[in-house]
């Protein structure tokens, strides 16, 4: 698959929209790139080596936000590790020749 040499304009336009909808997996599909390859160019425009242009202001994160969210993901993290406890006593009653392939 040959490469492709995208313009600086296209590469600040899907820029503009990963970090308008802070979904970069999504703007990659939608112009059929790699999620990688936008990933890589939000970090470049965000190091500066598209120079001054103001694409966007890239948002700050407020810290009560983020300790409710980490706090959020801790609780869910929590009871996936409960649900796969559960799942292995099941199967430690019901197939215990089964287990020793389970660690």
């Amino acid at each position: 698959m040959p490469r492709t040499k995208h313009s600086k304009e296209f590469k600040l336009q899907v820029i503009k929209e990963a970090i308008d909808t802070g979904n970069k997996t999504l703007v990659a599909r939608r112009y059929n790139l790699n999620a990688n390859m936008v990933s890589r160019w939000c970090t470049e425009y965000k190091n500066g080596q598209y120079g001054d242009v103001d694409v966007a202001v890239i948002p700050d994160f407020d810290p009560k936000e983020m300790s409710k969210e980490n706090e959020r993901l801790k609780t869910l993290l929590g009871e996936k590790d409960l649900e796969i406890a559960i799942l292995r006593d099941l199967i430690k009653k019901k197939n215990p020749h089964l287990l020793k392939n389970l660690k």
